[in-house]
């Protein structure tokens, strides 16, 4: 199983998956690799690039919102789905209350930006693929909810993290998925986590898995993996927690050139 993360990995600063990436990749899933996309983002976001890669074959599976959500493919069903009620989000949404941060609290199909605070970034980013709705936090209706995520100037994103209440350090996983991005998922959910459960369902372990992943949100899939490698443009922690390191960067089709080199050496 090869899982990827997108932005700054698999994607490139155009935000496209390489004709070189797409290659190998297709032709790794021709010869009975399982190829998993692991996003923050929902299914419909990254449908177009599942369809590029050609992932819709009976076993395809996606990982979606950090983990807390692993999607079917081809019927886009939950094989797992892991949310929390809008209560589990009341600290958060007083941090933010008392501080003017804004906040977008999303369930496993929409978004929904909190009327009653500043406005955030995120729906601007991620808006055209989620169902919207501004909704004062008081009147969020009483679903399950995948995430929350503070969208806001990375200087203040930088700001928050120094500062985050315990509390809210004990109320859910946090991190930091892109600079403007900070992330408020259930405690014990991360993409790490997501993966086990799918190599589960396979009867596999994690030596029959490779992840690529650049940023904060893809440690645990990288640290969990029998081969876990991290970009050359990634963090200073993803490559410490990773066991290999690419030669190039996502904007030159680091993934494909390790993946050719790696199954010629290795196969």
């Amino acid at each position: 199983m090869i899982a990827l993360d997108l932005d700054n990995t698999l994607l490139n600063s155009k935000m496209e998956i390489s004709d070189m990436n797409t290659k190998i990749l297709k032709k790794l899933h021709k010869q009975g690799k399982k190829i998993v996309l692991c996003t923050g983002r929902p299914i419909n976001a990254i449908w177009d690039w599942l369809n590029q890669l050609g992932l819709m074959s009976e076993d395809d599976y996606s990982v979606n919102f950090n983990g807390s959500l692993i999607v079917h493919n081809i019927d886009k069903k939950p094989l797992m789905a892991d949310g929390m009620k809008r209560t589990h989000f009341k600290n958060l949404h007083d941090f933010c209350v008392n501080n003017n941060f804004p906040l977008d609290i999303l369930d496993f199909s929409g978004l929904y930006p909190i009327s009653d605070l500043p406005i955030s970034g995120y729906e601007k980013r991620f808006g055209t693929s989620l169902r919207a709705a501004h909704t004062p936090f008081s009147k969020l209706p009483e679903v399950d909810y995948s995430k929350a995520v503070i969208c806001t100037e990375p200087a203040t994103i930088d700001q928050i993290v120094k500062t985050l209440p315990k509390q809210l350090k004990e109320d859910f996983h946090i991190v930091r998925s892109q600079p403007m991005i900070l992330e408020f998922l259930k405690p014990g959910i991360d993409k790490g986590s997501a993966l086990d459960l799918l190599l589960s369902h396979f009867e596999w372990t994690r030596e029959n898995l490779m992840t690529f992943g650049d940023a904060e949100n893809d440690l645990e899939m990288l640290a969990s993996a029998g081969i876990g490698v991290s970009m050359a443009n990634g963090t200073p922690e993803a490559k410490q927690t990773a066991n290999h390191v690419t030669a190039l960067d996502n904007n030159h089709d680091g993934v494909a050139d390790f993946l050719e080199t790696y199954f010629a050496t290795n196969d």
